[in-house]
């Protein structure tokens, strides 16, 4: 079997485990088919970590960490959406739930990380709760993240197969309005009308965009009946920022709301939960992709959050959207493309080659600095 094909068999493996976040079991036993397939390629099991029940994956290469290797397994995609949409392989184009976002990339770092001649100061770490936003496994990712002088992420990579160099930070809010409620037609002088309120809340928190900071008030209900004066409401609130200090400002904002009309209450909760992948958190390591890279790298920013965004926020150089090339994430129409899924994974060995051989981590050298070899150069022979 060609190296193509092992990784085509390896991805498919992983799609065909479905593996929806909030389903604890589904999770489970997606891990074990993903630490098969890794200890399969990488010749060693992983240490599974449970914590609050969800199973993540974690594989230690020698004493001395220095690159981690950042992944997920879980996805949005409910159980039986392999019915609709199964697994295929059709004119250069892989499908499948999932397979974008981000089963092909754990593939192809199982088999970069194999094809190293030595993976002593690897660490690749499989997380299962990232798609609602590593709620067990944030401190698990930063405290492997501190052992290590870089972090690479394998994340689906932007349009074009673009590196993300920058992500926006992402918080996260529940706004509830306390009324009091009366019969709409008889009294309703006498209550205190919780929808209006969060209206005028909404109002006031969408006005906190600015920029490139979008706050968007996303889901929302209040009241009981047709009849009544509605004495509760709640709606949510998403927010994205380029940088920190946006972040702070919208926070700041959003716990001194207070209410418009007499007698209504305003109670905020939530707050960031990730932080903002700024452009130098990346830079060099991108400059070190762009040297090794066979063909020409380019990078975006992008509005979207993962992983990468908890390594960057602790100052951990972070490199991401190395994974799969394709598209329609969360979509019916996710994709891989599988002619880019060999350079892909060569790039991530040499990459991670390239670092691991160095006398210093990344944080005080330039990739200027750097001898880059033949031995890590992308060679369209391999």
């Amino acid at each position: 079997m060609t190296p193509g094909n092992e990784l085509i068999a390896d991805i498919e493996r992983l799609v065909r485990c479905e593996s929806p976040s909030e389903d604890l079991a589904a999770v489970a036993r997606s891990a074990e088919v993903v630490a098969a397939v890794g200890a399969a390629r990488m010749g060693a099991e992983p240490e599974r970590v449970v914590i609050d029940g969800r199973t993540h994956l974690r594989w230690r290469f020698g004493d001395q960490p220095r690159v981690l290797v950042l992944g997920h397994h879980d996805t949005v995609w409910p159980i039986g959406t392999l019915e609709r949409l199964p697994f295929e392989v059709r004119d250069g184009v892989l499908r499948g739930p999932g397979s974008f976002d981000m089963k092909a990339g754990l593939v192809m770092a199982f088999h970069a990380v194999a094809a190293l001649a030595d993976t002593a100061g690897v660490t690749v770490l499989i997380t299962g709760d990232e798609e609602p936003g590593s709620p067990t496994s944030r401190e698990l990712i930063e405290d492997e993240a501190r052992r290590c002088d870089a972090v690479l992420v394998l994340e689906a990579a932007g349009p074009g197969g673009a590196l993300k160099t920058a992500r926006k930070g992402v918080s996260r809010y529940e706004v509830r309005i306390t009324g009091r409620a009366a019969h709409a037609g008889l009294e309703p002088e006498k209550g205190v009308n919780a929808a209006l309120e969060s209206a005028h809340q909404i109002v006031a928190v969408a006005a906190l965009s600015r920029g490139g900071t979008t706050v968007t008030p996303t889901t929302a209900r209040a009241g009981t009946t047709v009849n009544t004066v509605p004495g509760s409401a709640v709606f949510e609130v998403d927010v994205r920022t380029w940088t920190q200090d946006e972040q702070d400002r919208v926070h700041g904002a959003m716990l001194a709301l207070r209410p418009h009309l007499d007698g209504a209450e305003v109670a905020v909760t939530g707050g960031p939960n990730r932080p903002p992948l700024q452009a130098e958190a990346s830079k060099d390591l991108f400059e070190l992709a762009c040297r090794l890279s066979a063909e020409p790298l380019t990078s975006t920013a992008v509005g979207g959050a993962s992983d990468g965004n908890l390594t960057a926020g602790i100052g951990i150089p972070t490199l991401d959207g190395l994974g799969a090339v394709g598209g329609g994430a969360h979509a019916d129409d996710e994709h891989v493309i599988v002619a880019e899924l060999p350079g892909r994974s060569r790039l991530l060995r040499d990459l991670l080659g390239c670092l691991l051989e160095r006398n210093q981590g990344v944080r005080s050298i330039r990739p200027d600095q750097l001898t880059v070899t033949s031995d890590w150069k992308h060679d369209q022979r391999d």
